[in-house]
């Protein structure tokens, strides 16, 4: 296995592919941890739906696929805040309708022009080694502004994280950083959809915390644990995909359910 990673360094299009999934696994594992602890990681597949819908759509109509759908994925994160505030919906079930709505009109739209030759799968299941540079440097640019964003507001985000009611008694703008995370959470939700697709990259967000909660107990220490969790299975997952030549996506969350089968025997051994 290590004698087959070392020989994917031999090809630049493996090596770009290597670079983004790591600084996407990064960012997922950090607003995952956001999301899975206040309970909320059903967003990340909501919104993972929402922008296979938004990609069709730019693609179908002749738009930049990645500066159109970031926008309306945003939008879609701040419908989901707003509506999880009414009575008469609650959280999953404006999810729901965000995402079964979103994957209908992008199945509906696919159809309006068939000379349009789109490659479904893999907007539903990635294709990592199809990013190239451009798409290197907006993965870059969103993991320095995520990374800052955590090291500035950690006290905010860790508020926010383990009593949302609390932070907001204590003058804490919860609403805004929210908003902030969901937008942030928006972004990483497009930018990873390249490398597992619609229907896999919310378990990017998901997987790593999880495992993480099992080896510790502070936040801070499971912030850190996941991100690592992430960047191993990342690179177990990616490495198998090239030596056993399977899908790379679907290879990559194997690799984060093993790690989380291990932690989890591990927690029950302990």
């Amino acid at each position: 296995m290590l004698t087959s990673f070392f020989e994917m360094l031999n090809y630049d299009f493996i090596v770009n592919a290597l670079i983004a999934g790591l600084l996407i696994s990064v960012c997922a594992s950090l607003i995952g941890t956001n999301l899975v602890l206040k309970k909320q990681s059903m967003i990340g597949d909501g919104l993972s739906h929402v922008a296979f819908g938004a990609m069709i759509i730019a693609i179908t109509f002749g738009f930049a696929p990645l500066y159109f759908t970031i926008p309306v994925v945003i939008i879609a994160s701040y419908l989901i805040l707003r509506i999880n505030n009414s009575r008469n919906i609650n959280n999953d079930a404006a999810i729901a309708i965000l995402s079964s709505s979103a994957l209908a009109i992008g199945a509906i739209v696919n159809t309006l022009n068939p000379g349009k030759n789109i490659d479904i799968n893999s907007y539903l299941f990635g294709s990592i080694l199809a990013i190239n540079h451009s798409d290197l440097i907006v993965i870059a640019i969103t993991t320095i502004i995520v990374s800052l964003l955590y090291l500035i507001f950690y006290k905010q985000i860790f508020a926010i994280t383990i009593d949302e009611k609390f932070a907001k008694s204590i003058g804490i703008n919860t609403r805004l950083y929210s908003a902030i995370l969901a937008a942030i959470c928006s972004v990483v939700i497009v930018l990873g959809m390249r490398m597992l697709g619609a229907l896999l990259i919310s378990s990017l967000i998901i997987f790593p915390c999880i495992s993480a909660r099992y080896l510790t107990k502070s936040f801070r220490n499971t912030v850190i644990t996941s991100v690592a969790l992430a960047i191993i299975s990342f690179l177990f997952g990616l490495t198998a995909s090239y030596t056993f030549n399977l899908p790379s996506g679907a290879s990559i969350v194997c690799a984060n359910l093993i790690c989380f089968i291990i932690c989890w025997v591990y927690n029950k051994l302990r």
